[in-house]
């Protein structure tokens, strides 16, 4: 029966591709009044089913905050629509670039084109918002898309297929479901553009297969972001913002605040604010609804590894369960937990945690804070909590992340005008507002001869009117 499905997707995904490949043949790009219809029709959609999209991740995830799904899986993607169909004609306008004066008075523009069939392989964690956002600016530039969402969210990637087939015709956008089997597939297609959001392990492997058509990737990775408290900020108050930036999606988040970095004197300190703050937050785990459920079995294990790892290895575990509750495994929902005393070879400080587990390492001095994050790979995300601008300059200067928050945690993740994205092993490219538009685009320079010039100074015969052209020119 397997093999019958894996077929089955394997032939659906096939002719999608051909369906859409011909219509960028007969047609190109999506004009654009299209553009502006789609960008609109599909927030609309996404508005009114909204009940019914937070139902389906929910069921997916075995428990899900509703409101968390409409916070951070719906609203970013609603707004991002609505911000590219405001600002994607300004985004396309050809652009006048200045022409080096002996080439004058020729001109030259950039004209942003789209580039043709894009691919976006989306995972479990956000499974609308990481579908539907790299769309918004792969739509506004006018590409043709084919979404592969995750097999580990089968509702949503269900209605997430319904929403856009009742939005677009097949030709324009659509959604191919299947196992890792199809995604391999999904991955070695001649897009002309292909969007990953994942692991950096499989972020690895998908970019293998696009070499082989010379596809070019933008890759939206993960890594151990981490959190940097300075000794003049407030601990409850930064430990609130990390709680929150921890617990959302029960730390299901590739920005999500891997690790702290906190001053050796405020270590005991800060374990107390965040257990209170936790418990302000959640006040029970096992039957309340703001509190996500761990997406799947091996996952939760996962978790339960990681923990028993540090313990064994002399750390400290401090189980955050404010009501005392036996929480049912079953159920996956995980207590938080906060690590002390965590060697660097523990499992915890070697991979991503992407839960509600949290190490905290304490630090004597600033140099060390900063050592800790550069003598690692570069993360998704920084946080640094500090009033004194001195020591925020410091950190961002001599580290490197994807993105920065300020005395915050997660929302420069939904700000349309600010490009996100990894670098190195956390990701390469960016999208969001225009920097989505421009990664789905061409930049194609146009050089614009004039009628009258002075382009034949420089062709054969040479004599010696190129030499002191030449004389000139290197002097």
């Amino acid at each position: 029966m397997h093999d019958i499905v894996s077929l089955s997707a394997a032939g659906r995904l096939q002719d999608v591709f051909a369906v859409q490949r011909r219509a960028w043949a007969e047609q190109g790009a999506l004009s654009v009044r299209r553009r502006d219809e789609a960008l609109e029709a599909l927030a609309v959609a996404l508005v009114r089913r909204a009940d019914e999209l937070a139902r389906a991740v929910a069921q997916d995830f075995g428990h899900r905050s509703i409101h968390e799904t409409k916070l951070a899986d719906l609203y970013p993607v609603i707004a991002g629509l609505r911000h590219a169909r405001k600002h994607f004609r300004r985004w396309m306008k050809p652009q006048r670039r200045p022409i080096r004066m002996m080439f004058q008075p020729a001109s030259g523009r950039i004209r942003y084109q789209p580039l043709g069939i894009v691919g976006i392989i989306s995972p479990w964690n956000y499974p609308v918002q990481l579908a539907l956002s790299p769309l918004a600016g792969a739509l506004a530039a006018g590409n043709r898309i084919m979404i592969k969402p995750s097999e580990l969210t089968p509702c949503t990637s269900a209605l997430l297929e319904q929403v856009i087939g009742e939005v677009f015709d097949e030709s324009e956008a659509a959604v191919v479901q299947g196992g890792a089997d199809v995604a391999q597939a999904f991955a070695r297609l001649p897009f002309d553009h292909l969007f990953f959001t994942g692991s950096t392990a499989v972020g690895k492997e998908v970019m293998k297969a696009a070499a082989e058509n010379l596809v070019p990737v933008t890759l939206e990775l993960g890594g151990k972001s981490p959190a940097i408290l300075a000794p003049d900020y407030p601990l409850g108050k930064a430990a609130e913002r990390i709680a929150v930036g921890k617990l959302f999606n029960a730390g299901q988040t590739c920005i999500a605040p891997d690790y702290v970095l906190v001053p050796r004197r405020h270590e005991a300190a800060f374990v107390s604010a965040f257990r209170d703050a936790a418990a302000r937050l959640y006040p029970s785990l096992a039957a309340n609804p703001d509190y996500t459920a761990i997406v799947s079995e091996r996952h939760a294990e996962r978790l339960r590894r990681l923990v028993a790892d540090a313990r064994a290895r002399g750390a400290a575990v401090h189980e955050i369960n404010p009501a005392g509750e036996s929480l049912d495994p079953a159920g996956r929902r995980i207590a938080p937990a906060v690590l002390t005393g965590v060697p660097s070879d523990a499992l915890a400080m070697q991979e991503e945690i992407f839960g509600p587990v949290l190490p905290v390492i304490a630090y004597d001095r600033v140099e060390e804070a900063i050592r800790f994050v550069r003598d690692r790979p570069h993360p998704l995300a920084l946080y640094v909590f500090s009033h004194d601008g001195e020591f925020v300059s410091r950190v961002l200067e001599q580290t490197s992340s994807g993105g920065v928050a300020v005395n915050e945690t997660l929302l420069h993740c939904v700000q349309e005008e600010l490009p996100f994205g990894g670098v190195g092993p956390s990701g390469m490219g960016a999208y969001h507002g225009e920097a989505g538009f421009r990664t789905f685009s061409h930049a194609r320079s146009v050089f614009h001869q004039a009628r009258i010039n002075g382009a034949g100074m420089t062709r054969p015969p040479y004599g010696g009117r190129m030499e002191r052209l030449l004389s000139f020119l290197l002097r």
